[in-house]
């Protein structure tokens, strides 16, 4: 059965593994206990019962659950879509905190298109415990290094990484040709055809920094150091250091010179006047499928793929990374091997992350699977196996997930501004205050 509660917005067989083990005794290393447990961490499953799978999905990742129950009938499955926590609307915690109180109605198994979630699912006991007894540790190895790290709390892991989200630079090879522009590899080279593309071909862009994950494609990938978790509640803010103000500067000119959009790439207003004037675009894995194929219907055989640009005098190159999404299991779900099975199948499945997902999948195996299909569909004018390949392993480990919201305090703080004509380099001390209290209101220590 499938109900639709909220409208959700964007973003995207396997052998099922048997589940051997479903009674768990394994030490949260400092996290709270899930439903059931004692005071020294323990996971205790709930009563089972052979009641339908409650799964929580984004209206992209609707199709997935829709394909396991095509391929499972005889599983029991209610399907509900929800916002899947976009933008930081903290649904998924506002409704997880209403079950707890009631003692009833926490979904299986859920999606969330944020990378925090473990932040308050751990100390709320909802997510369970998956390397300890759920998920064999031979398939946690298959995921991309470091991938997991958002889901990790001292060693346990709580959720799994859906997608990586690592940003390249997507770019009109067509129109680079026709121009006789490079494509740029370095963030001078970048700007100084911005600010030409600017005189040359009016209207036309290098990139948008109107959407409220902007810091995470250019500031992230800058090595600004304004979100640096250093401990479980503990950050140092740092957004006016020159790797902040160099890239802010950046930006800044060529919003000035016309060459950078301020509005969002999911606004109508950029569909109707600015989708079929991008020459490059900064921007995550999923921008080829999700953006470029579905919203813009840019035609094939247009768009690339090239390595993001780095500065000149940087001899480690990194990128930011936006979104990639999680899965999470219900530390009080009375299907504990169903819900294993429909986790262990959206995450790793050929059938799903291979050949139908939008964004590059975190499971290494499958990531292959999806690049051949990329690369088989005729739709991009070369070859972007190598860059987001590249990229995959050069996301700056620097720019952690807190509890708090980049994206909501950037929307808060920053977009209101840009579009009353400030500067990004002159918000930048309040974009650093806000982080500050944002991240003291959740209980965080902060250094600056």
């Amino acid at each position: 059965m499938i109900r639709s509660n909220l409208v959700a917005r964007r973003r995207r067989t396997a052998t099922l593994l048997a589940v051997a083990a479903l009674t768990l005794a394994a030490t949260a290393c400092g996290a709270a206990t899930s439903s059931g447990g004692d005071t020294k961490g323990r996971f205790t499953q709930a009563p089972q019962s052979d009641g339908p799978l409650t799964v929580w999905v984004d209206s992209t990742r609707l199709a997935a659950a829709q394909l396991y129950q095509k391929q499972n009938p005889t599983v029991k499955m209610d399907i509900v879509s929800y916002d899947g926590d976009a933008n930081g609307s903290n649904y998924l915690q506002t409704k997880v905190s209403l079950f707890n109180r009631t003692g009833n109605g926490w979904p299986d198994v859920v999606f969330s298109s944020q990378n925090n979630e473990a932040t308050w699912a751990v100390t709320a006991k909802f997510a369970a415990p998956l390397n300890k007894g759920l998920v064999p540790q031979s398939l946690l190895d298959g995921w991309a290094p470091n991938a997991n790290q958002p889901c990790t709390v001292d060693g346990t892991v709580y959720c799994l990484r859906n997608d990586l989200s690592q940003t390249v630079l997507w770019y009109n090879a067509a129109l680079m040709t026709q121009w006789g522009y490079q494509v740029p590899s370095t963030w001078e080279e970048y700007e100084a055809l911005g600010k030409k593309v600017a005189t040359e071909h009016p209207g036309y862009l290098v990139g948008a920094a109107g959407d409220t994950f902007t810091p995470e494609i250019y500031l992230w990938a800058s090595k600004c150091g304004a979100n640096h978790i250093t401990g479980p509640k503990a950050v140092t803010v740092n957004a006016t250091s020159p790797a902040c103000t160099r890239m802010a500067a950046l930006l800044d000119s060529l919003i000035a010179a016309k060459s950078m959009s301020t509005s969002s790439v999911f606004s109508s207003d950029f569909d109707k006047n600015e989708a079929d004037k991008i020459l490059m675009m900064p921007g995550p894995s999923w921008y080829g499928g999700s953006l470029f194929q579905g919203t813009f219907k840019t035609p094939k055989g247009q768009i690339a793929v090239a390595p993001m640009p780095h500065w000149a005098d940087d001899k480690n190159p990194s990128v930011g990374n936006v979104g990639g999404g999680t899965w999470l299991l219900s530390a009080h779900s009375a299907h504990l091997k169903a819900a294993t099975a429909f986790l262990t199948w959206v995450t790793t499945s050929d059938d799903y992350q291979g050949k139908v997902a939008v964004g590059y999948p975190a499971y290494a195996a499958a990531a292959k699977t999806w690049l051949a299909a990329q690369a088989a569909s005729g739709y991009y004018a070369n070859d972007i196996t190598a860059p987001l390949q590249a990229a995959a392993g050069q996301v700056w480990p620097d720019w952690g997930y807190g509890q708090f919201s980049q994206e909501a305090i950037w929307a808060a703080t920053v977009t209101p501004g840009l579009t009353a004509g400030k500067t990004i380099v002159s918000m930048l001390p309040a974009w650093q205050k806000a982080i500050s209290d944002y991240a003291r209101s959740d209980g965080y220590q902060v250094t600056q």
